[in-house]
């Protein structure tokens, strides 16, 4: 058997198999949904953050409205600049929970579901 004219065409094969397999990430990446780990694991974290300062931030609500001087707190937040809000909010301890750290995007939330529940 003669595989002269399949060797000739070897370098056009392995051509196309190279365009085809970067054409098929492009298209799988782009549009088929494909995604690296770490992109997928970024994706995970983000949800998990956003997950607990679901959760945290009307807990963080309640704990400023229960508190003594939450008419005066309220006040100074209102007063206070939306970028200071969070670091009020935080000083106060109200965002600091059981077996955990101040939470700085709970405390935005908070921050903002205050200044809703004052607008209401």
């Amino acid at each position: 058997m003669d595989f002269s004219s399949y060797t000739v065409r070897l370098p056009d094969l392995g051509k196309g198999a190279v365009a085809g397999a970067a054409i098929a990430m492009v298209i799988g990446f782009q549009w088929g949904g494909w995604t690296l780990g770490s992109t997928a694991a970024n994706q995970v974290r983000d949800a998990e953050q956003a997950g607990i300062v679901r959760v945290l931030a009307p807990i963080c609500v309640d704990r400023f409205q229960r508190s003594a001087d939450a008419g005066v707190n309220l006040a100074a937040l209102n007063k206070a600049d939306s970028w200071e809000r969070g670091d009020i909010i935080t000083k106060a301890g109200w965002t600091t929970f059981p077996g955990s750290e101040p939470d700085r995007e709970v405390a935005k939330a908070c921050a903002t579901l205050l200044s809703r529940a004052k607008s209401q």
